[in-house]
């Protein structure tokens, strides 16, 4: 093994402990009552926990089964104290032993090392810190399970093993139909006869809990929250947010789960035979969350295992599935989607459609697949020869590529990045002092600068009614609309320009936070005996700067640099350096034209939050520049520099508003492959070339598998 493989792996390692440390001292550094809260149902006077009553009497937050209850008796004897530093730590353990089994599961090759990649992915998912903050034992399922499956010797241990998770979690009875189907028989009788034995024998012990739980509750319907909370990730949770209440919605939730169960369990089957045993298991575990009639939020790492199923024939595809199972897992609903009505019923149920989705539906490849090792690689492209030569150019990571990026994965990272954006930027929030001496500082700038003509355009536009409706409008609506609006146009007909375009935006927008954080701004409209009107959000107390609901959703004191200018100008630079016709150029200006007024007039922004957002976007296009060299791409084909396919190039040789620019190459690639080979003259003949003829490529054939 090579040092720096070593090397790697030890640093992934450090991760993974730093993050478990987190998540321990996370839970201990809360006072006692605010942490472990569903064990509640143990602590008595004085913090000693004992077992008085019912589980599941009044004010118990207790929901696991009888048989958990009888386990979780010898407690009585430990103090609260103890119990708390005892079981998170006994916690980290089994969390790292799920990651090391899992990860030594892994069919085919894996690039990185997977057991402290798939422990740090342990650490952050929601399943496992809602387990840490509650004191839940529903780790403990999926570990016997995965040791049961993975690790006993002998069907008779194997099939003990999972019958006692069974015991512990009843939808684990799920995995005694694929132990049956995939052979081993042996383990599917014994589990299921350990499962009934420990619930007979807690039945046994605690009779009237065992009757609550499994006769009135059916097995745990109604405990702790009610079903149809959001915590419910289940097909039954789901039908009765929708309203499915009453026998027709059992009905219904009875059929749609015997669908589930009978797909799922065929695939599951179907890649335990192809020797994807890790994958056969997350399979049924997601199976098991979408049928049972309580799936809450610590229940849910059987999807998280989902990821050692690979989905996609190219390489660009191949990452798709596992972010969009990482975000689901350790992102809430309201990240990942917009606040929009339209979208509450996907947001409010996206684990339980990420289990669904992984049951029955995402087309996990076979070992057999000639892609399962190799799939089909990525084109790459170079940029053309830089002007300025003694700068720098293209960090080694940084490839450029020409096709386009993968949709959904697009659509998410944008997503998130957003919201991530948001939550930087409402947390760089400072006290109204501050803010308020720096637009005072501002304000004193600008005015040695004779460039404090804010009073002047707000009171100008206050007289002329439809001029000020068309501002506000203005500033509340394009924000967001054009740069979007452009990122789709180049998505669609350029996609290198999209990337480009892409990287320089995102690299302005993280230099903006910089300001938020460390220059809080107050715009003129909040500023106090200036005498500016607010036109868009109408008379404000500035003693008490705030609106309500709104300071809770953003940061009112985020001006420095101005966004609202900065994107409205990378959209005009963006449509002049793209756009094909003058009048588009021309165009394009009217955007940063309008907002400027718009932020001027509506006392929104200062005229130097202005230029602040200029320089936010001057460096984003520079970093993109230095780090992935100049925009216009390459065409030639050449050994070390990438392919480039007939389809790619259709945007590069057709009269395309935006194109990506064609030149001849000399000397070395800069990706230290050979030159490129200059593009040959076309040929004399009667006929000149058409608009769309370029110089003939060779046809790329299909790679057999290597």
């Amino acid at each position: 093994m090579s040092t720096g493989v070593v090397a790697a792996r030890a640093l992934l390692w450090v991760v993974a402990a730093v993050l478990a440390v987190r998540q321990a001292a996370a839970v201990l550094d809360k006072p006692a009552g605010s942490r472990l809260i569903d064990l509640e149902t143990w602590t008595g006077p004085g913090g000693v926990l004992h077992v008085t009553g019912s589980l599941y009497g009044h004010g118990s937050t207790f929901t696991g089964t009888p048989f958990a209850g009888l386990v979780l008796k010898p407690l009585a004897r430990s103090a609260e104290q103890a119990l708390g530093v005892t079981w998170t730590l006994g916690t980290l353990l089994l969390v790292a032993a799920v990651g090391v089994i899992a990860a030594r599961a892994l069919p085919g090759r894996i690039p990185v090392p997977a057991a402290p990649v798939a422990v740090s992915l342990l650490m952050v998912s929601l399943p496992v810190r809602n387990s840490f903050h509650l004191g839940q034992t529903s780790i403990i399922p999926v570990l016997l399970v995965l040791l049961g499956c993975f690790v006993a010797r002998g069907e008779p241990f194997a099939g003990l093993l999972v019958g006692l998770g069974a015991a512990l979690q009843p939808a684990v009875v799920l995995f005694v139909p694929l132990l049956w189907l995939t052979g081993r028989r042996k383990a599917a009788v014994t589990s299921l006869a350990a499962f009934a034995g420990f619930s007979a024998l807690a039945w046994g012990v605690l009779p009237a809990d065992s009757r609550t739980y499994w006769v009135h509750h059916l097995a745990g319907v109604g405990l702790g929250e009610p079903a149809a909370g959001l915590a419910n990730q289940s097909l039954h949770g789901a039908l009765l947010r929708f309203g499915a209440h009453g026998p027709w919605g059992i009905a219904l939730a009875a059929v749609l789960a015997a669908a589930v169960i009978l797909t799922g369990l065929r695939r599951a089957v179907r890649y335990a035979k192809d020797g994807q045993l890790l994958l056969a298991v997350a399979v049924t575990g997601c199976v098991a969350v979408a049928v049972s009639p309580t799936a809450w939020q610590y229940q849910l790492m059987w999807i998280l295992l989902a990821l050692a199923g690979r989905v996609g024939q190219r390489a660009r595809d191949r990452l798709v599935w596992p972010v969009v199972v990482v975000l689901v897992m350790t992102l809430p609903g309201t990240v990942l989607l917009p606040n929009m009505d339209t979208l509450e019923p996907v947001r409010d149920n996206v684990p339980l459609l990420a289990a669904l989705a992984a049951a029955c539906v995402v087309p996990f490849l076979s070992r057999t697949s000639p892609y399962f090792d190799r799939p089909v690689p990525t084109d790459y492209a170079q940029s053309v020869p830089a002007r300025f030569r003694r700068v720098p150019l293209a960090a080694p990571v940084w490839r450029r590529l020409v096709g386009r990026p993968n949709l959904v994965l697009e659509l998410l990272v944008i997503r998130v990045g957003y919201s991530a954006y948001s939550w930087i930027r409402l947390a760089a929030a400072a006290d109204p002092a501050t803010a308020r001496a720096h637009g005072r500082e501002v304000h004193s700038l600008e005015r040695a600068l004779h460039i404090d003509i804010e009073h002047w355009a707000n009171h100008a536009v206050m007289h002329v009614g439809w001029f000020r409706d068309f501002l506000d409008f203005y500033y509340e609506t394009f924000h967001f609309a054009f740069p979007l609006g452009i990122l789709a146009v180049l998505y669609w007909r350029s996609p290198a320009n999209y990337r480009w375009a892409r990287s320089s935006l995102s690299f302005a927008t993280l230099l903006a936070l910089v300001g938020f954080w460390f220059f809080p701004l107050a715009p003129p409209r909040l500023m106090p005996g200036l005498g500016f009107i607010d036109t868009v959000h109408g008379p404000q107390d500035l003693a008490h700067p705030s609106y309500g609901a709104m300071t809770a959703l953003t940061n009112q004191y985020a001006a420095m640099p101005s966004l609202h200018f900065g994107w409205s100008l990378w959209c005009g630079v963006t449509v002049i350096m793209l756009a094909p016709k003058l009048w588009m150029k021309l165009v394009a200006l009217l955007d940063p034209l309008f907002t400027l007024s718009a932020i001027i007039a509506t006392a929104n922004h200062w005229v130097l939050d202005a230029f602040g957002g200029a320089a936010v976007v001057a460096a984003g296009f520079a970093l993109t520049y230095l780090l992935g060299g100049p925009r216009r791409l390459l065409t030639g084909i050449g050994e070390g520099v990438g392919r480039i396919s007939g389809r790619d190039l259709t945007a590069v040789l057709a009269p395309d508003p935006f194109p990506v620019t064609s030149v001849p190459s000399t000397g070395r690639s800069r990706a230290g492959g050979p030159a490129l080979p200059d593009r040959p003259a076309p040929a004399e003949g009667p006929e000149p070339p058409g608009p769309c003829d370029g110089p003939d490529l060779p046809e790329r054939s299909p790679s057999p598998p290597r």
